[in-house]
């Protein structure tokens, strides 16, 4: 199975003022696009998982009958390739509120703004660069994780809902080291909630 670059179902400068068209085109045409042609190159020299989805890939790491260094290639970049494709999904100029969504976070985290503090806490004290997700378990219960490098959820056996990306690439051209105001207006742009 070889992937290809999504396509944004918005223009480059759409989430302006909150991320700038530069950093948007950067992080969508070069980040993303290495991940997916390392994860292209590594499926293409092992044929016999070639058309497993990348889902199962991550989940079933270990038991790969692969290379180390190629379970390394694609646990980084698989996990990159994921990540990113979820994150140009829930962002976007409008709103497209989950009500089922917003209710179900208000009934774990008690209020949505004692969520966004918490998942903000995660975000802005994750050591290096990482991803912070909101999932749900097998049990469909909400949970905010902390994963370091292009870790995926997948690898943990649970869902992804939304995530953040707080790599420098992400917002650096226009925050520099203003992780905290990066994470903060990023909820301007996630559709899923108000």
């Amino acid at each position: 199975m070889k992937y290809s670059l999504p396509k944004l179902d918005y223009a480059y400068n759409a989430l302006e003022p909150y991320i700038d068209e530069k950093t948007m085109v950067i992080h969508h045409t070069k980040h993303h696009q290495a991940y997916i042609d390392k994860l292209n190159a590594v499926l293409a020299n092992n044929p016999e998982i070639a058309d497993e989805p990348v889902e199962h890939l991550l989940a079933n790491l270990d038991t790969l009958q692969i290379s180390d260094a190629d379970k390394t290639t694609i646990r980084n970049h698989g996990g990159g390739f994921l990540n990113h494709n979820l994150f140009w999904k829930v962002m976007g100029p409008q709103k497209a509120v989950d009500e089922q969504l917003v209710a179900d976070i208000e009934k774990k985290f008690g209020s949505l703004s004692e969520f966004k503090q918490e998942f903000e806490n995660s975000a802005v004290s994750l050591f290096g660069s990482g991803w912070v997700y909101l999932v749900r378990d097998n049990h469909n219960n909400l949970q905010i994780i902390s994963l370091p490098n292009q870790d995926s959820p997948y690898m943990k056996g649970l869902s992804p809902v939304f995530g953040i990306d707080v790599w420098e690439h992400a917002y650096y051209l226009k925050y520099q080291n203003r992780r905290a105001e990066y994470v903060a207006n990023w909820w301007h742009v996630l559709k899923l909630l108000p």
